[in-house]
């Protein structure tokens, strides 16, 4: 795509604000500053490019409270916004006078074009209405494409605004060198910071602030902004982000300037150590190429590489997810790989005087930046699968013991109604139609063959209209399922889209004895300890989580097999609150294993238990907890204290007062090889939320799914994807089954006749009694 560069300019554009370039071109006037009459020049930090205001000029213009021009107030990472100054009502009606003589001068077929238009510019809580006029001579633009261009006026505008302000950058350390001037005239307002000495992070002057805690920063559809406390989830993803904030926040500065210093290669220290940078201005040097590794510069919101010799760019760069503000101008761009699909933020993809394919620039041109970007990723190719996931066997048995072998397999599906492009903006809307996803979601069940499926966020109609009947018919399971409460309140056709649990069971193997539906929040009532605390009312009855225990039995061993299937609260805000449903759930199993201790009445000669930690158990789900947690604390070692972080300041009956505390040696499944690098990954959080639990004592671990391949997860922003249809990974452990042995009498040595004492004959005969 390729503009005059100075002859063609059309009103009606957006307001920059916020931009770092922004002061070099808007004015109160509107009119490009090095169109502007020139003003007696100061001193300047550097020599100036010819077409660029100095940095002298720009002192003296905020010098001049009444000239209009603007002025300005610097950040700490040295980005910097506009102050508008609005201008007087004699300002803005000599600017109008001025305009409507420029228009009437126009004629249709001069090559003259005049265009006026007012905008209405907020920054940082100001307001300035300024009047902008913009006149263009069209050298080779007939009046018929001049008029589509006016048609498409604020999409052209911002293409042709940014273009020339980067154009006035040219010189070295631009940004760096207007930064440093803006600052020395920025007023400070203390250099001393006071501080309480009782408490130094609290300041008395607004200073300072105190370091927030992230210690709860996780997120998932699961763990971060994926449910709303009424309909499940939000489709806000740009909330919980997963910067490193720990480097942030050690650095005073976040933006590099390396322009205009005709450099032909990158460093790879500047991707490998600069990692923390959010802006990197590159532009006119002579790189030819951009390196893979800048995908490393992962908290990057605006790149500049303008005014290069770059003819293609590289995929990896749309891992950038964070960039609002790429621009490309005057290099030798012909096309755009389809990873910058993955941009989803992007807001300004800067193309002017690049020779681009004419199907990218009339999308451009018509619909904008993020138009591209929509195009680019709905237009991918769908790229090879990864490898399939190996299967890391712990222990190797005989196929004779095969009838004591259980396999369990856990997997969130993502409910279709949260599956949506503003919560997953990085998915085509394809790879996010249930129809599709539906495919590899039974692909994926069915090619593992497990005995036991535990399924979470499965909707009630998906439930009711396809995976039961189709499981049976296909596979030969039963299953049992309940939705979220929320069901119990909606109508037929709401209620189909709650989500809910479902357990699947081999028919052939095992014969469902009882199932039992454990409602959080509903449970919560019935504890009298519970009733007296408030926060049990405001935290915990708002959320419907629940979990489904089920009791199976061994068709062929007669053994019993408790397996529990639970979806636990995901809002990281709430780690109180995950305690307290994990609290209930283990209370709950324990009262349910008591139940069945004992065989039932359809197999009287089955296994008889001796205390409920004898019962092999299994606990699947998504938990929505990371291996640090208090959850996976309590879960593993049976216990947390009565003032775990966990529980902050909230009151929770027994829970907070005497600990938490449950019966059952348990173990997370994969935590013998180290639990696995994520079982939920999205663009902007990795990390462990669900787990297979089980009893150690009457189980043992066979064999494991393993990881997703590093090589194709390097080049993936997060799931879904056209190769897996949930956020979530599923995850699958094989058991052996330890089942208890009946005692044996012992039997008294025999010695010989010589030796060995006879036993004393019982009288039986009650005669002579």
């Amino acid at each position: 795509m390729s503009f005059e560069r100075e002859n063609e300019a059309v009103g009606s554009y957006s307001a920059l604000h916020g931009h770092s370039l922004q002061p070099m071109y808007n004015s109160s006037s509107g009119t490009p500053l090095n169109l502007q009459r020139p003003t007696t020049r100061n001193g300047s930090p550097a020599p100036p490019s010819v077409s660029s205001p100095t940095v002298g000029q720009q002192q003296q213009q905020q010098q001049q409270g009444n000239s209009g021009y603007p002025s300005f107030a610097m950040y700490p990472n040295n980005s910097f916004a506009r102050f508008p100054v609005s201008m007087n009502v004699g300002q803005q009606q000599q600017q109008q006078k001025l305009s409507q003589q420029q228009q009437q001068q126009a004629t249709p077929n001069s090559t003259t074009t005049s265009i006026s238009t007012t905008q209405q510019n907020t920054s940082l809580g100001s307001t300035a209405a300024t009047t902008t006029t913009v006149t263009a001579t069209t050298a080779a633009t007939t009046t018929t494409e001049m008029a589509q261009l006016a048609g498409n006026s604020t999409h052209v505008a911002r293409q042709l605004t940014y273009a020339q302000i980067s154009r006035q950058s040219a010189s070295p350390h631009h940004h760096a060198r207007t930064a440093a001037a803006m600052a020395r005239n920025a007023p400070v307002a203390s250099t001393v910071t006071i501080t309480d000495p009782n408490n130094p992070s609290k300041s008395f002057n607004g200073l300072m602030s105190g370091v927030s805690n992230n210690s709860n920063m996780m997120s998932n559809k699961s763990m971060h902004s994926k449910e709303e406390e009424i309909n499940g989830r939000t489709n806000n993803n740009n909330n919980n982000k997963l910067p490193n904030h720990s480097i942030q926040q050690q650095q005073t500065w976040t933006t590099l300037d390396m322009g205009g210093m005709g450099l032909k290669n990158l460093s790879l220290t500047l991707c490998n150590t600069y990692t923390f940078l959010t802006t990197l201005y590159l532009n006119y040097n002579n790189l030819t190429y951009l390196p893979s590794s800048i995908n490393k510069l992962v908290h990057l919101k605006t790149l500049d590489v303008s005014g290069n010799k770059l003819t293609s760019i590289p995929p990896e760069l749309g891992l950038l997810i964070q960039l609002r503000e790429l621009l490309l101008f005057d290099n030798n761009i012909t096309d755009l790989p389809s990873e910058l699909g993955s941009l989803y933020q992007l807001e300004t993809l800067g193309l002017e005087g690049n020779p681009i394919q004419p199907d990218i620039k009339n999308i451009l041109l018509k619909d904008g930046s993020p138009a591209v970007i929509l195009s680019l990723r709905e237009n991918a190719p769908v790229g090879m699968p990864p490898p399939q996931r190996e299967w890391i066997t712990i222990e190797s048995i005989g196929t004779e013991d095969d009838h004591d072998t259980i396999s369990v397999f856990c997997f969130n599906i993502l409910c279709q109604k949260y599956a949506t492009s503003q919560a997953y903006g990085y998915t085509p809307s394809w790879a996010l139609s249930w129809d599709y996803r539906r495919e590899l979601i039974l692909s994926e069940i069915q090619s593992r063959n497990a005995d036991i499926i535990c399924l979470q966020e499965m909707a009630y109609n998906q439930y009711e209209e396809y995976f039961r009947d189709d499981f049976r018919e296909r596979a030969g399971y039963d299953s049992v399922f309940y939705p979220k409460s929320r069901a119990k309140t909606m109508q037929d056709k709401e209620r189909g889209e709650v989500d809910g649990c479902a357990t699947f069971f081999r028919s052939s193997k095992f014969e469902l004895i009882e199932v039992s539906l454990l409602e959080y929040n509903q449970k919560a009532l019935q504890r009298a300890d519970f009733k007296k605390c408030p926060d049990i009312y405001n935290r915990v009855m708002t959320k419907d989580n629940i979990a489904v225990l089920t009791m199976l039995e061994n068709k062929e061993t007669l053994a019993r097999v408790l397996v529990a299937n639970s979806h636990i609260h995901w809002d990281p805000s709430f780690a109180d609150v995950k305690l307290v449903q994990v609290g209930m759930l283990m209370d709950e199993i324990d009262k349910f294993a008591n139940k069945h201790l004992n065989p039932p009445t359809s197999s009287p000669h089955g296994i008889v238990y001796s205390t409920t930690s004898k019962l092999p158990t299994i606990i699947a789900g998504d938990f929505n907890s990371a291996p640090d947690s208090g959850v996976y604390e309590f879960l593993s070692k049976g216990a947390v204290k009565k003032d775990h972080i966990d529980f902050g300041d909230y009151l929770y009956g027994d829970y907070t007062t005497d600990g938490l505390t449950h019966k059952l040696p348990l173990k997370s499944s994969y935590a013998q090889i180290g639990e696995l690098p994520f079982t939920n990954y999205i663009a902007d959080f990795q990390g462990v939320l669900d787990y297979v639990w089980y009893s150690t004592n009457t189980l043992d671990v066979l064999s494991l799914l393993g990881p997703i391949d590093k090589e194709y997860l390097s080049k993936v922003v997060g799931f879904p994807n056209a190769h897996f249809p949930s956020d979530h990974i599923p995850i699958m452990a094989e058991f052996k089954l330890r089942n208890p042995r009946p005692e044996k009498k012992l039997e008294e040595p025999n010695f010989g006749n010589a030796s060995r004492r006879q036993p004393v004959k019982e009288n039986n005969d009650h005669s002579n009694r």
